[in-house]
């Protein structure tokens, strides 16, 4: 739980430590040696963190009573997307992984093909709102202050000053932290945690409650792979182990590498939103004339 928001994780029956597992709970104070019996884990009671002075019951019962009020603006923000045919991504990583620079290149890539807004979500500043807007697309920041994450009301609140037209496409840019973010929904169709391969294989395996959570890893600066040691398979398995479904791409912004699968994806979603709000215009126009017998 962060102690300036309050935000926690909401998948408590995920809270056991996906590293190892004891069938007993009692100190290592016995002879054999674990290897690893000096190491403090405050993971491992039911609400899955520590409080100090906080019981884990408590810390359940404020959990939920945040991330339930956040889900219901989120699923308002869902139904406002699929109204109005508007594909909305959430762009998770941590800082540094080259988000704003990966969305840059995109926006330039897709070249007017369909309207694109963007929320950009920072703790202080309006740089990267900035680089957005110097691409020619429609962008507005969230400065969170202390916060260390964008929430549905603050997405909603943007949405409602940045306007995005109907059948467009929303980039939301999260604040660079791999752990609270996964916990809120936005209302986002997906979620798209970005890895940068300067960052080390094991990421999914320490951030595992962020990629379970993405529908999408982006292994992401692969130009930069002859000069390091990272091992992308490696990578590649321990962000199925975390979660077998996501759907993992290599990328880099700078080559070019994995940019036209990328847009593909992004053009494909984008159409799906737009079907199904044709869809439900519809059967709504259906349902008013059979109404009228």
């Amino acid at each position: 739980m962060c102690t300036v928001c309050g935000c926690g994780d909401a998948k408590v029956e995920h809270s056991h430590d996906h590293g190892h597992h004891h069938d007993h709970d009692h100190p290592h104070d016995h002879d054999h040696d674990h290897g690893h019996s000096h190491d403090i884990h405050y993971g491992h009671g039911i609400a899955g963190v520590h409080v100090p002075g906080m019981s884990q019951s408590r810390i359940i019962q404020i959990e939920q009573d945040i991330l339930g009020k956040n889900d219901s603006l989120a699923a308002k923000n869902r139904s406002t997307f699929a109204d109005k045919g508007i594909f909305a991504l959430n762009l998770v990583s941590s800082p540094g992984s080259g988000k704003t620079t990966l969305l840059c290149k995109t926006i330039q890539a897709l070249g007017g093909k369909f309207p694109v807004a963007v929320i950009e979500g920072d703790q202080q500043t309006s740089n990267d709102a900035d680089r957005i807007r110097a691409t020619g697309a429609a962008a507005i920041q969230i400065n969170t202050g202390k916060g260390c994450h964008l929430d549905a009301h603050m997405v909603a609140t943007a949405c409602e000053r940045l306007a995005p037209a109907d059948d467009s496409v929303l980039f939301i840019e999260n604040v660079g932290n791999l752990v609270c973010p996964a916990a809120f929904d936005l209302g986002e169709a997906y979620k798209v945690a970005i890895l940068s391969v300067t960052e080390g294989e094991d990421k999914p395996l320490k951030y595992p409650d962020m990629f379970h959570a993405a529908g999408m890893m982006i292994l992401n600066k692969t130009d930069l792979l002859p000069h390091l040691d990272f091992d992308v398979e490696a990578c590649i398995a321990n962000a199925k182990r975390v979660n077998p479904d996501i759907v993992v791409l290599q990328v880099s912004a700078r080559s070019g590498e994995g940019m036209d699968e990328w847009l593909a994806w992004i053009t494909e979603g984008r159409r799906r939103a737009v079907t199904g709000r044709i869809a439900a215009l519809e059967a709504k126009l259906a349902a008013a004339k059979a109404s009228l017998g």
